[in-house]
């Protein structure tokens, strides 16, 4: 036998044991809290046309995904990201509905990059996302959702960074920047790679300085009064306005503790339009959760509605709790029930007792008895 048949590709791994067993029990605690909000679950296909995740989107780079044909000639890919995915199914059956919509999932998502840097290629998700709701107090639904989630599971220790697109944009507007120089910059902010926005000379003074500042406006209201100062556009000065609005609103849902903020803080993906989210744990180097507002993405598919979502990283979540020693509680182990092989009656007598523990809701394997199976009783 070949032996390379007996492994994985690289990026991707086998999941058994306790381990699954700790994994489910850690996604039906997340499922739970998030149902506690009124979220219903929905499921969209792995498998989804190239278009859903085109540059136009503002999703995940053509050169990360993976691509491959059906027998018509279309382009479909792995989905790498739900909430595209999501945005399409709400634009196709929910075209006409008019109430917001909540709704919550969880799934693999896939994404074909060689710098893994410890980094799987296919990971587990589970999000929710409010369609239909442009109001301060969806983002503040959602963030205190995120944190009660995150609780559920037995996280103790972690916090909840919010940052804001619009007031980034904002200042590249007032400062006239063009749409590829903007793009640049926030891939440099957004990727704290500050001597690279440094380099940034065709940006305008104050604009160059002021843009590089966003770096230090970090965790308090004290910093958000800062960053008022600094704009003169009525897209920035809004958007602090909406955060603190927003920090006023968890504050009443008494989560605030777990808050900080940081304008520097600017997702990868282009559809993120106002208020955008990381969760950050010990034990991790990235975010366990990550969430915004993309209040254009669903025009893409033809409604016009606003929305916020986020998705929970379960691997990292995962990782997060066993390197912080945290104790996830499994269902109780079942009944082995050994019978006599060339016993009739006793094989009989021990089916029934196993179809009575089944019935009770008790998981019961029934098994031949034999050498083996006294040794491990013994």
């Amino acid at each position: 036998m070949n032996n390379r048949l007996l492994h994985t590709p690289e990026g991707v791994r086998d999941i058994y044991g306790k381990e699954y067993a700790r994994k489910l029990a850690v996604e039906q605690k997340l499922q739970k809290a998030i149902h506690c909000f009124g979220y219903e679950d929905i499921q969209t296909p792995s498998i989804e046309f190239f278009d859903v995740f085109s540059k136009e989107i503002g999703t995940t780079p053509s050169k990360e995904l993976y691509k491959f044909f059906d027998k018509e000639g279309n382009t479909l890919v792995l989905r790498p990201d739900f909430t595209p995915s999501i945005a399409r199914c709400a634009a196709k059956y929910f075209m006409e509905e008019k109430v917001p919509l909540r709704f919550s999932y969880n799934g693999n998502t896939f994404t074909n990059t060689s710098n893994l840097q410890g980094k799987l290629k296919e990971v587990t998700q589970m999000g929710a996302e409010l369609i239909g709701d442009p109001s301060v107090e969806a983002d503040a639904e959602v963030i205190s959702m995120v944190i009660e989630a995150l609780k559920s599971a037995g996280l103790t220790r972690f916090q909840v960074t919010i940052g804001e697109v619009d007031y980034f944009r904002g200042l590249c507007e007032e400062a006239g920047l063009d749409e590829d120089t903007e793009r640049e910059l926030r891939s440099c902010i957004s990727g704290k790679n500050f001597f690279a926005a440094q380099e940034q000379k065709q940006i305008p003074e104050p604009y160059h300085s002021i843009l590089l500042k966003l770096a230090d406006m970090f965790e308090d209201m004290e910093s958000l009064e800062s960053a008022k100062a600094l704009a003169k556009n009525e897209r920035s000065l809004q958007a602090i306005a909406r955060l603190e609005k927003l920090k006023e609103r968890l504050e009443q849902y008494k989560v605030a503790e777990y808050i900080s903020f940081d304008l520097g803080m600017l997702s990868k993906y282009q559809y993120y339009t106002g208020v955008v989210f990381n969760a950050y744990t010990y034990g991790i180097g990235d975010a366990v959760v990550k969430g915004g507002r993309y209040d254009n993405l669903l025009r893409k598919f033809g409604k016009d509605a606003a929305a916020i979502g986020f998705v929970i990283v379960i691997d990292d979540l995962l990782e997060a709790l066993s390197r912080q020693k945290v104790d996830i509680t499994l269902p109780a182990s079942g009944r082995v029930l050994y019978y006599s092989i060339g016993d009739e009656a006793d094989y009989q007598a021990k089916l029934a007792e196993a179809m009575k523990l089944r019935k009770e809701g008790i998981p019961t394997v029934l098994s031949p008895e034999n050498k083996a199976a006294e040794e491990v009783r013994q």
